[in-house]
């Protein structure tokens, strides 16, 4: 199973922006799915963006111009640059790992979760 760290969350005013990392260790084959999901106070967990094995990369409307989801060449990290931050995006942001062979934003395709890393955007 993949052990995932998410790091650089932060607090930042609306119309800026962060990078969030995730480390992946143990074993991940080439098919692996990985994405990024959020969840704000009082709401349910959402997915922001994944990546599947081939590369191909989706988002939630929500966030499509503004987010990049990427990974390094090693595929030993995943990232997601947020840009025009907005009040709208505050949550607790999770990296996830699937080994289903699918990729989607179903949560149970994902069977890997990081403990999630808080950001926080003033207006």
């Amino acid at each position: 199973q993949v052990q995932l760290v998410e790091s650089g969350g932060g607090s930042v005013q609306a119309g800026g922006s962060l990078r969030l990392s995730c480390a992946a260790s143990g074993y991940r084959h080439s098919s692996y799915c990985m994405g990024w999901f959020r969840q704000a106070p009082g709401k349910e967990r959402e997915g922001v963006a994944y990546m599947t094995g081939a590369g191909t990369t989706r988002y939630r409307d929500s966030v499509k111009g503004r987010f990049t989801i990427s990974e390094d060449n090693a595929k030993n990290s995943l990232f997601l640059q947020m840009n025009s931050l907005k009040p709208e995006d505050t949550a607790i942001y999770y990296c996830a790992a699937g080994d289903r062979g699918v990729c989607s934003f179903y949560e149970p395709y994902f069977t890997s979760w990081g403990q999630g890393t808080q950001v926080t955007v003033s207006s």
